[in-house]
């Protein structure tokens, strides 16, 4: 688990391209924009760093310059898996050579790797083999007396003696896991590769890249964001996982300005941010209206609101190179409009076979582990089979701060029932300081609540464990959401519904999970836009009372009309944007890694191919995997109501618990609410504040409106202090 992030910038044939080959590379690309990615990740990485720097001249005259950055959280195979990982070959690439050696400017690749806050000093990369870190006997361990930077010696072959210009290389920066890298490590040590680290799954990445290309990324089970350098091919590909568990976002320009950098990523948006912010970028670019409406609606977008850069898509590949830039899609799961085919009857021994080995696949490092234990069926199982798995397994649950729901005695009596080490822990909460905190560091407008308590979760367990198993997924997978009954509702009895909504609209000032409110809401979804209705912050009918500028919000969408389409909805943006946002952020900001059973390969495969009504059996939801349950738990377990992990965020807004309704009024009552006026963001004041009227005079429960426009007020101000 690490952080990650790079620039490619290509110059055209020419006399450009002579002026290019004139400037040093670390003027190319220079090094203060790599130490603005590099602040960024910093928290995602606190055992390590890395950098590496590559020129090389296109058969067409081109220049291309590289840079990578890392930011290493250590947790399979410390000696070994240092990053940036290079792989040097011979002289004669396997798939062609599109690349001259420049007759000036020549460069041998530079590389670096240090402590967390050792100066970067690069070192000519020479010879052949595989340099996971700068120590000739690939150990890892830097020479004695070092200050943490490391002298890049010759490995394997120094003899060869060829220039580096000539030589096929690989560079590898990688932030997750791959849960099959055994797998694949004896697959390609049978097709002749040779290994020089004892398990490191980074390795995998570059044996595997050389053997299959793009296809590796249909090999991968894990969760990751990954970009790969290939020298004789001048390509730079980024990849990111099925799900996306690993964010990964990038920006392209070609003016003469900062943007002159043709491809700038990284695994944080705030870097990304901040050069936007820049005072070089063209005003047009700084607006932050782009997709604005769809995070204010939801709470989250595939894509930041930005003009500038924009986030690779979950299963997304994008190759950059001599041919031009293209992105494409890999994985197993669906990707299209139409849902797949569900034929399949799935029985509850196969489902727990198939959780027992995504479960038994993810229990691999060489850090102290853990499992998320809420008291819930999800995570009751994978600690199960865990503890199988293990022998000994540490489970953890934190008592909440007053007025969340506390699941910490159904947690330890499910801890007590599988035999594991079970901590309750105590929240360390500080809502508004953590929420200001957390919003600066993802560099994003998210609505999303239930990040602050998934923060102080995390922050109380990683003091015993690096890395923790986590029940994700498990209710997009086996349809363990009330809104997919409501969604087969709405497919079936649109028109009556839609005809019920003005009788129901004084439910409005229930309680949000009363059954009269929650008719209300499915009601006024059939009158909207359907199921994206039902699962919106801010409806359609409140969207545009929100925004004044016309906003063509389309037509009812039938696609997403029925179980079926919802799921693939929420496949598809909800779990990627929002989950999986969610839990990369709130763990990593205290460097801990999540691993999440539920979106293997397999399950996943498993489950989109299940009948509806094998997964909910009489229409119960998550009634197959309740099945697995019931074999282990007691029925006042396995049977009891959702909770979820929501905050009371509305009475917290009421009471000024944690200061949260003063830093509310602070930003709302703000004289530029929305940030300065060149990020371009106007919303109706006049219906902001009657939100906050009804709301805290209890005349209508408007807790995650007010939280969606809180955040996005954070953000714009945030934003507006970028750039200088």
């Amino acid at each position: 688990m690490c952080g990650i992030g790079g620039i490619m910038r290509v110059t055209p044939a020419g006399e450009a391209a002579a002026a290019a080959l004139a400037v040093p590379p670390r003027e190319a690309i220079p090094e203060h924009w790599l130490d603005v990615i590099d602040e960024s990740i910093r928290h995602r990485g606190p055992d390590g760093q890395g950098r590496f720097r590559d020129r090389v001249v296109r058969a067409d005259g081109s220049v291309v310059d590289v840079a990578l950055v890392h930011r290493r959280l250590s947790i399979i195979d410390h000696a070994g898996g240092a990053q940036p990982m290079v792989s040097v070959l011979g002289t004669s690439p396997p798939r062609g050579a599109p690349v001259r050696s420049p007759a000036r400017g020549a460069m041998p690749p530079l590389l670096f790797h240090g402590k967390p806050n050792a100066p970067v000093v690069y070192h000519e990369l020479r010879g052949t083999g595989i340099l996971p870190v700068g120590s000739a006997s690939g150990t890892g361990v830097p020479p004695v007396g070092s200050s943490g930077s490391t002298g890049i010696l010759p490995v394997h072959s120094p003899g060869h003696g060829q220039d580096a210009h000539a030589a096929d290389l690989l560079a590898v920066v990688f932030n997750g896991c791959i849960y099959n890298h055994r797998e694949l490590r004896r697959e390609l040590l049978a097709a002749g590769h040779e290994f020089a680290t004892d398990h490191s799954d980074t390795e995998v990445l570059l044996h595997g890249w050389r053997e299959w290309g793009e296809s590796l990324f249909e090999r991968l089970d894990g969760m990751f964001a990954l970009a790969i350098w290939d020298r004789a091919a001048a390509s730079l590909a980024l990849a990111r996982d099925s799900f996306g568990e690993k964010p990964l976002y990038f920006a392209r320009g070609h003016d003469q300005s900062v943007r002159d950098l043709s491809l700038t990523f990284s695994s944080s948006a705030t870097a990304l941010a901040r050069m936007a912010m820049h005072p070089a970028v063209p005003a047009q670019h700084q607006r932050v209206t782009d997709g604005l409406h769809e995070w204010i609606r939801f709470g989250f977008a595939a894509s930041p609101p930005s003009g500038y850069f924009r986030g690779l898509i979950a299963s997304g590949v994008l190759i950059e190179d001599s041919e031009g830039s293209r992105i494409s899609r890999h994985g197993p799961v669906f990707r299209g409009a139409t849902p797949p085919a569900r034929t399949n009857i799935l029985d509850a021994a196969t489902a727990e076979e198939a959780l027992g080995d995504a479960v038994r696949a993810r229990c691999e490092a060489d850090v102290p582990l853990g499992c998320f234990l809420s008291g819930g069926i999800d995570s009751s199982l994978v600690a199960l089979l865990a503890r199988r798995a293990l022998g000994n397994l540490r489970t953890f649950c934190v008592r909440m701060p007053r007025g969340v729901d506390d699941e910490s005695a159904i947690a330890a009596e499910v801890a007590s029932i599988i035999g594991t080490d079970h901590t309750t822990l105590d929240c360390r909460a500080d809502p508004a300081a953590d929420l200001q905190r957390l919003i600066a560091q993802l560099g994003l407008p998210f609505g999303d609540s239930s990040l602050l308590p998934s923060h102080w979760v995390s922050a109380a367990a990683r003091q015993h464990a690096a890395v923790a198993l986590a029940g994700d997924g498990g209710d997009e997978m086996f349809l363990g959401y009330e809104r997919y009954r409501a969604a087969g509702m709405l497919a079936r009895h649109r028109r009556l519904l839609a005809m019920m909504e003005p009788l129901l609209r004084s439910a409005q000032g229930a309680h949000r999970r009363s059954t009269i409110a929650r008719a209300a809401r499915i009601s006024a979804a059939a009158r909207g836009l359907g199921y994206t209705d039902l699962v919106s912050i801010f409806p359609s009918s409140d969207l545009r009372r929100l925004v004044p500028a016309a906003i063509n919000l389309g037509v009812h969408d039938d696609r997403w009309v029925g179980a079926d389409r919802a799921v693939l909805w929420d496949l598809q943006c909800y779990l990627p944007d929002d989950l999986m946002r969610k839990a990369d952020t709130a763990s990593m900001a205290v460097a801990l890694e999540v691993r999440s059973p539920f979106l293997s390969n397999d399950i996943a495969a498993m489950c989109l191919s299940a009948s509806l009504d094998s997964l909910m059996p009489r229409g119960r939801r998550k009634g197959l995997l309740r099945q697995v349950a019931r074999k282990h738990f007691p029925a006042r377990i396995v049977d009891r109501p959702k909770q979820g992990f929501a905050i009371p965020i509305g009475e917290w807004f009421r009471s000024d618990y944690g200061g949260m309704r003063q830093l509310l009024m602070d930003h709302l009552e703000s004289a530029e609410p929305w940030g300065p006026p060149r990020l371009g963001i106007e919303l109706n004041m006049k219906f902001v504040r009657q939100m906050v009227d009804e709301h805290m005079n209890q005349r209508r429960d408007h807790s995650q409106r007010l939280y969606m426009l809180l955040v996005l007020s954070i953000w714009a101000k945030w934003m507006g202090t970028l750039g200088g």
